[in-house]
């Protein structure tokens, strides 16, 4: 992820002598961190976790720290969120016997070393920890993980959801949404016939870029190796283990079904030509339920010991269930850094 304030100056908008990014055409981007760093104390700062439940009470107490980078990007009005931070958060809790005395009293610390937009479909990791590592310490512990870190969890997949909708820059967007138009001297009669023009115009943009909403992704990659053998590479799913270092099952029959990359992409196959053809659906756990995708690779072998593979991807959701738009981006780089660029490094097949 670029740092904020890094990105390439050919794609940030300048500031314009009356400030305004016309149509936000341009990246509009804006820093988040501060947001993050008071978007996290206001929901996780005095949470209660256990009022007294097998006498134990539980509380949180501050976020003591939030780093790293938050960002959201605005291009053509649509939102790209971006953020990779780490955050701690202190916790105290309390033992007490039957009669109500206490027993022990704790604090400790909760942590989560990584949130990012990249995970933005799963939950990060927390670690919790007391200073008292006693029984009584351990207890309290125990019952922080088994009650706290779902609320702790549940305050991330907001944060989440609240990036991919703008983040501090939501109100904003909305205000110019519901902005009367300035052109409110035009007779409806042009109104009526600008309105026809731009339904028609629209009509013609939809038709030439096909289904909306969706992409398509075509790339070609050469590989010194015979076709056959880049067949099989793609169809065993040991081999998919080895150069992804992930879980894969993968069947090699017409209709029957694959899993990737740990369950992140599941499909099946829909046509299969041993060394000349790969046609599957592909859908990724992040998408928008309902949604699949299709993938046609074709081999190529223009001369012995040699392979081309083209891929076409088509019906590539834009956004992802969460609403982050950079799923056309990520699936592209999986393909080129995460598959082909593997089996080239794995398999020395590199050109």
């Amino acid at each position: 992820m670029a740092k904020y304030g890094e990105g390439d100056k050919r794609w940030i908008v300048e500031e314009r002598a009356d400030g305004a990014n016309v149509h936000n055409w341009h990246w509009a981007e804006t820093d988040c961190l501060p947001w993050s760093k008071t978007f996290f104390s206001k929901l996780l700062s005095d949470l209660p976790i256990l009022t007294g439940e097998g006498n134990l009470y539980i509380k949180t107490n501050k976020v003591d720290k939030v780093e790293g980078e938050a960002y959201v990007n605005i291009r053509k009005g649509k939102i790209i969120p971006g953020y990779e931070i780490s955050l701690n958060l202190s916790w105290e809790g309390e033992a007490k016997d039957g009669e109500g005395k206490t027993l022990l009293k704790a604090e400790g610390n909760v942590e989560i070393p990584y949130i990012a937009d990249e995970n933005a479909d799963e939950d990060p990791e927390v670690k919790v920890t007391v200073k008292d590592e006693g029984p009584i310490g351990r207890t309290l512990k125990e019952a922080m993980l088994a009650k706290g870190k779902p609320l702790v969890l549940e305050k991330v997949r907001e944060f989440v959801k609240a990036m991919a909708k703008g983040g501090p820059v939501k109100d904003e967007l909305e205000a110019k949404k519901l902005a009367p138009k300035s052109n409110s001297n035009s007779s409806p009669a042009v109104v009526s016939k600008e309105k026809v023009v731009v339904e028609k115009e629209t009509k013609k943009q939809v038709k030439k870029e096909g289904k909306k909403g969706f992409k398509t992704i075509t790339m070609s990659e050469k590989f010194n190796c015979r076709a056959k053998d880049m067949f099989e590479i793609l169809m065993d799913e040991n081999r998919w283990k080895g150069f992804t270092q992930s879980n894969a099952r993968i069947s090699k029959e017409v209709g029957g079904q694959f899993s990737i990359f740990d369950g992140s992409v599941t499909g099946s196959n829909l046509e299969l030509q041993e060394g000349k053809l790969i046609a599957q659906k592909w859908r990724f756990g992040s998408w928008p339920d309902g949604v699949d995708s299709t993938v046609r690779l074709v081999f190529e072998e223009p001369e012995p010991g040699v392979t081309i593979i083209k891929l076409t991807h088509s019906d590539v959701p834009e956004e992802d269930r969460y609403g982050n738009a950079t799923v056309v981006e990520n699936t592209e780089r999986g393909w080129r850094d995460l598959i082909f660029n593997k089996i080239r490094a794995v398999f020395g097949f590199g050109i």
